[in-house]
């Protein structure tokens, strides 16, 4: 009898099994993959920084004695009424049509009982969003979906967005089977076909165009909204640099861990980069122009806690746009519906197939049974929870750094647990003064 030890078989690393599974399922369809949900490909992100404490060298502010503030005034710039905030933590723009009826009015309720903001999306404004929201951004996008001049009178602020963290240069998608009687006449579609948003706007070539279309908006709104322009994670520092001398009160920076409703796979995880590498290079960008603080800097994509919050402030952000960990804090992907997932072929904390309007949580569906399963009210609730704990999270982290204002964290009170994070976040490498590319080595 042989007893020679068997050799265990060895998965590619190349040829992975969820590779060879796409492999064959695009050879079974000839259709490129679709789905929501941001890049699920590990790059260095928030987790791979550190906080430097204070403790003899700095002093920390004792506990919830000494005020450390965390409002934020956004649009300070030009506009007659910027936006002011309690906390630094505020709602990205998710669209009805992507999101149901009682979703967008549960994230307006939220957020105005938080303190913040929360924004429109493609698509247009919903009463019910604007009816529940204090403070609402109303996304000017390049597809004009629901685009009038009314709603962008009726906003707080309006918010240009040239590009998306989880598809710069691409457009999203909306399918069929969500755009139902309302959500067509919001946007002047047929009920029931496929719809793929434009990828850039159709009356500007560059970045003298974007400056005409600010004082436009200016105009048309009275010179009272602050102006935000959202770019994608590419080309942060050129896109920061050309989006303020084209007038931007705000510039929100989208990552590539930013969900989406519906974009190609090949999209959400090849283009763009990790939200970690595009907040310095934006921020010395503001720096180079002397505007740092004066043009706010808001960063979204994959910010989950108060300790991402805090470390983007640190690094320069003045505030930051939440959209999955939102939804998540409203009910999506909830467990309790777990078998109604795995019957559409998915778990609670995999599910990313929005676009298919099939959602048992009844956030992201167009579907009347499913949205009645949403109270606006209860999520509503859990949404101003999540928020008020980001915000104490970040809050006590201020404190320990010894700082009196969520703004004065700055890059001196992080070190790096990687190479590749300590290099994208200009930061020393932990136990080290080395910051990568910048000691000349």
């Amino acid at each position: 009898m042989d007893k020679t030890p068997q050799t265990k078989p060895r998965d590619s690393w190349t040829f992975s099994p969820e590779i060879n599974s796409e492999i064959r399922r695009a050879a079974a369809t000839g259709i490129y993959d679709i789905r929501g949900g941001g890049a699920k490909r590990r790059v260095p992100h928030f987790d791979d920084l550190l906080f430097l404490g204070a403790s003899i060298s700095r002093y920390p502010l004792e506990g919830y004695r000494e005020k450390c503030d965390t409002t934020v005034v956004l649009g300070t710039r030009f506009a007659k009424k910027p936006i002011e905030l309690k906390t630094p933590v505020t709602i990205a723009g998710m669209s009805f049509g992507a999101l149901s009826g009682p979703a967008k009015e549960a994230l307006g309720r939220g957020a105005t009982m938080a303190g913040t903001s929360t924004t429109t999306g493609d698509g247009g404004m919903t009463d019910e969003e604007r009816g529940h929201s204090e403070k609402l951004v109303y996304q000017y996008l390049p597809s004009r979906y629901g685009m009038n001049p009314d709603d962008l009178r009726r906003a707080d602020a309006i918010e240009i967005v040239v590009g998306q963290g989880a598809k710069p240069g691409g457009g999203g998608m909306l399918l069929g089977q969500k755009i139902t009687q309302r959500v067509a006449s919001m946007r002047n579609l047929p009920v029931g076909i496929d719809q793929r948003s434009a990828c850039r706007h159709p009356d500007w070539t560059g970045p003298d165009d974007l400056e005409i279309k600010i004082l436009e908006i200016r105009e048309i709104t009275g010179w009272e909204k602050p102006i935000y322009v959202k770019i994608g994670g590419a080309r942060p520092y050129y896109d920061t640099a050309l989006a303020v001398k084209a007038g931007a009160d705000v510039v929100v920076l989208d990552g590539m861990q930013g969900g989406t409703a519906a974009t190609q796979d090949v999209f959400i995880e090849h283009v763009g980069q990790p939200t970690l590498a595009c907040i310095r290079p934006a921020v010395k960008a503001l720096q180079d122009l002397g505007m740092h603080r004066k043009v706010q800097l808001i960063v979204s994509g994959g910010i989950r806690t108060g300790a991402d919050v805090a470390k983007a402030l640190a690094l320069g952000a003045d505030a930051v746009a939440i959209g999955t960990a939102a939804l998540i804090a409203l009910g999506e992907n909830d467990p309790k519906w777990s078998a109604e997932y795995a019957a559409l072929g998915t778990t609670a904390d995999a599910y990313d197939d929005w676009h298919e309007g099939k959602d048992p949580a009844g956030i992201t569906t167009q579907d009347p049974d499913l949205m009645k399963r949403l109270d606006p009210v209860e999520a509503a609730r859990r949404l101003r929870n999540y928020l008020a704990v980001l915000t104490l999270e970040c809050q006590t982290i201020a404190r320990a750094c010894g700082k009196s204002h969520v703004h004065n964290l700055e890059p001196e009170d992080l070190c790096a647990l990687t190479i590749e994070a300590a290099a994208m976040a200009g930061v020393p490498l932990a136990g080290t003064d080395w910051i990568p590319g910048k000691s000349g080595l």
